[in-house]
């Protein structure tokens, strides 16, 4: 698995990044040799904090803990990861191919399948609108987040509210 670390407003020591080597080894049975993770490192009030993204196969597997040591988030974002491997085990085998994704039977004893999606469809129309203009929208149906068209770009946008009570903007990339 190919492994990025990021220090945000701070640096990573080596010996930081060796450990997040060894514990994502646990995860290899998952991904091989396809899965490539980012680990991101923070502190914030006096808690230190790690988000771990992982994209296999195209498939994004993120955990994001908040503890008092790295070693414990690290400890927590990789078992929020097992937990939703082996929760989705059935849909993931479907989705991604079997040579790059594996759920070894003993993994599986501890949380039992998803039933199936129930999903709620609603349908309105795009009025094309700035970032700005969306998040008022958003404010004012009291939303945690809204698609709209962007004027600027014509595409097709999500703003939300992050949990820090900034705001965040989710666009497409184009294919290369």
């Amino acid at each position: 698995m190919k492994i990025t670390t990021v220090g945000r407003q701070m640096s990573v020591s080596e010996d930081m990044k060796a450990l997040v080597a060894k514990k994502l080894t646990k995860l290899d049975k998952y991904f091989y040799d396809e899965g490539a993770a980012t680990v991101t490192f923070s502190r914030r009030k006096n808690k230190e904090r790690i988000e771990l993204t992982i994209n296999a196969s195209n498939t994004l597997f993120r955990g994001e803990a908040e503890e008092d040591t790295f070693r414990d988030a690290l400890d927590r974002d990789i078992e929020a990861i097992e937990r939703q491997i082996r929760k989705f085990k059935t849909r993931l085998g479907k989705r991604i191919r079997q040579a790059a994704f594996e759920v070894p039977d003993t993994a599986l004893d501890v949380i039992e399948e998803v039933p199936e999606f129930k999903i709620k469809k609603k349908e309105f129309y795009f009025k094309p609108m700035s970032v700005e203009e969306a998040i008022m929208q958003m404010k004012l149906l009291d939303h945690g987040f809204y698609v709209f068209e962007n004027s600027e770009t014509g595409d097709t946008c999500v703003v939300y509210e992050r949990r820090d009570g900034e705001y965040g903007l989710i666009s497409p990339t184009k294919e290369e």
